[in-house]
């Protein structure tokens, strides 16, 4: 498995497998079996409300903890929470993350990045992160921050690639982990005709070039699917390299447009909103 290095000098695998829209029985079994196929990055969040099943498939897959990069996100609501991190760990049934974030600059969101400082001064978060925290709200975070985040979960793919956040994350060191790396299931990004020609050369599909793409930028990919076949494809990008050439080519599909745009009607609904969490 390939992997990055932090600027707190820790390691992580640029493949991961990412845990979103998926039910508590999906991600239990997709852990479970990406795990076990060699996938050693998770991706979860309280707001996916499957925690609980994350750490049930981490645990039934065999693979030891100290293996699994583990990534979890503290929501709006538990920002001001004192024990939100040790009910997190609870969820997941560990001693401690490898990463923690705060998944929306909504509500009071630097009480909530204070909470994760204190996780990872107390050893409970290896690192930590900022999720969704782009323009403006990186900005205002760089002139608070006590301690540098490790990684920021955004959008991300050939049509977005970041451009501009990237000179700030280039500045302190710190990694791009992408969210609708495939483009939100549109198909367009993975039809491209550049893309599918590559995938000829390689023989793997375009989903497959496209997440090699993100991984020779620098990005760490979470693509999450509760198709065990797909998972597997998933993960089989590191066979092959994508030259310079094809690598600019890709990048001439920069359209400079997200699939996802956030309001400030939509934070204000994050900060209302409170998942409700798998008994344990």
């Amino acid at each position: 498995m390939e992997s990055i290095r932090l600027n707190n000098g820790l390691t992580c695998p640029v493949v991961g497998i990412g845990t979103f829209l998926l039910s508590p029985v999906e991600a239990e079994t997709s852990v479970r079996e990406a795990l076990r196929m060699g996938y050693r990055l998770v991706d979860t969040a309280a707001a996916y409300q499957n925690e609980r099943a994350v750490g049930r498939g981490m645990r039934d897959s065999g693979v030891s903890r100290d293996e699994v990069f583990l990534s979890t996100k503290i929501w709006p609501c538990d920002y001001e929470n004192p024990h939100a991190v040790e009910e997190t760990l609870e969820r997941l049934g560990v001693e401690y993350v490898d990463l923690l974030y705060v998944h929306q600059p909504a509500g009071n969101w630097l009480a909530g990045y204070r909470l994760i400082e204190k996780a990872y001064r107390e050893g409970k978060a290896k690192s930590i992160g900022i999720s969704n925290f782009e323009g403006d709200y990186i900005a205002e975070l760089k002139t608070k921050w006590e301690i540098v985040p490790q990684f920021i979960q955004v959008e991300a793919h050939p049509y977005f690639p970041q451009e501009d956040l990237r000179k700030t994350l280039d500045k302190y060191g710190i990694k791009l982990m992408s969210w609708y790396p495939l483009g939100h299931g549109d198909k367009a990004l993975m039809e491209e005709p550049i893309v599918v020609q590559i995938g000829k050369k390689y023989g793997k599909t375009g989903a497959q070039v496209i997440l090699r793409w993100h991984t020779q930028m620098g990005f760490v990919v979470i693509p999450g699917s509760k198709n065990v076949e797909h998972i597997r494809d998933n993960l089989a990008i590191l066979d092959f390299k994508l030259t310079e050439e094809e690598m600019a080519q890709i990048a001439n599909l920069n359209k400079g447009v997200r699939y996802h745009h956030r309001t400030a009607e939509s934070l204000a609904r994050y900060a209302a909103w409170r998942p409700t969490f798998e008994r344990a």
